[in-house]
């Protein structure tokens, strides 16, 4: 039988005196942050996925991100700090499929809800396998505005396979690209800053190749543009006479990714709603593009987009825009 609770003048003290009172009058932060986007993996070699994404630079309700969590069909393998946005998952079984997520949590212990799953496959174990690839050749790049780089390099050979080519920037590795590329875009960089570029080949036994020769390049400054998102980016609501519907229209500014198409996806109050693909190469000036919204009035929304990179991974956001049907 359940007993009714009497209040005593004890629980009745403010909210300003008490540890008991605070929490029941909703300090304690509960929000979740943010999930990370643009989640990719690459094998590196038959035993190892490079897993990377992008960072959640705040929790929206101001509490800072602490670390990144990494799932491997959904249990934590791996944790780094907030200002790591990529890890290695060493230590698994060759030609097996892998499933990983990457979560985040803040300094009050909060996660987000895991990231978009991305699936990738280990090749198969060599038969002793000694010998490391040949180092790659003719490191060639330069900086993309303020904040990329693009590079290409020759090939290097292996005596079974390359499986990757790991990017570093002096002697800490930023970047993965698969064994049959020989190019790729670094985003996030920082403006005006030097930056000592290298490449090395890795084979399925985990061979590493030497490094190349390296490569030296300053981003611009913070006027540069160039970066990896969308720049300038604007949202509008307009209604259609004839099917009394309502329409978003967006325009902005294409960042300089070298992708081979043009392709962007577009997030409505955080979540996906929809890729926009050309049949033509990225615009040299402004894009349009426009959503349907439905007949609803008195809606608001949050929107924004971000293109998809030459590597394959989704860019940054661009800035948030907020829209009203019928306002």
């Amino acid at each position: 039988m359940s007993r009714t609770p009497v209040l005593r003048p004890a629980v009745l003290l403010s909210c300003s005196i008490t540890l008991l009172a605070l929490t029941a009058c909703g300090s304690e932060d509960e929000r979740p942050p943010a999930a990370p986007t643009g989640v990719t993996a690459q094998s590196s070699s038959a035993t190892t996925v490079h897993v990377m994404w992008q960072g959640v630079k705040a929790a929206k309700d101001g509490e800072a991100v602490e670390a990144y969590e990494v799932l491997q069909a959904g249990k934590k393998v791996k944790e780094v700090d907030a200002d790591r946005t990529m890890v290695d998952i060493a230590g698994l079984k060759p030609s097996a499929d892998y499933v990983f997520t990457v979560r985040t949590r803040d300094a009050a212990g909060n996660h987000s809800t895991p990231s978009r799953k991305v699936t990738v496959t280990t090749p198969a174990a060599p038969t002793e396998d000694a010998k490391p690839p040949t180092r790659p050749g003719q490191l060639r790049g330069k900086a993309n505005g303020s904040r990329a780089a693009d590079l290409s390099w020759t090939a290097s050979t292996d005596d079974q396979r390359v499986v990757s080519y790991d990017i570093y920037q002096g002697n800490a590795k930023i970047h993965t690209v698969d064994g049959k590329e020989t190019r790729a875009v670094l985003t996030g960089l920082r403006p005006d800053t030097h930056y000592v570029i290298t490449v090395r080949a890795r084979d399925a036994a985990d061979n590493l190749s030497p490094a190349s020769a390296p490569l030296r390049l300053t981003t611009d400054g913070k006027g540069g543009g160039g970066g990896e998102e969308p720049e300038d980016f604007r949202a509008s609501v307009r209604k259609n006479t004839k099917d009394k519907a309502y329409y978003l229209d967006l325009s902005w500014t294409p960042p300089r990714t070298d992708a081979l198409k043009a392709e962007y996806q577009v997030y409505l109050d955080e979540v996906f709603v929809t890729t926009l693909a050309a049949d033509d190469d990225a615009p040299e000036g402004r894009a349009r593009h426009t959503v349907y919204l439905g007949t609803e009035e008195g809606k608001t929304y949050d929107v924004r987009i971000r293109p998809r990179l030459s590597d394959g991974s989704w860019g940054a956001f661009s800035t948030e825009g907020t829209v009203t049907t019928g306002s």
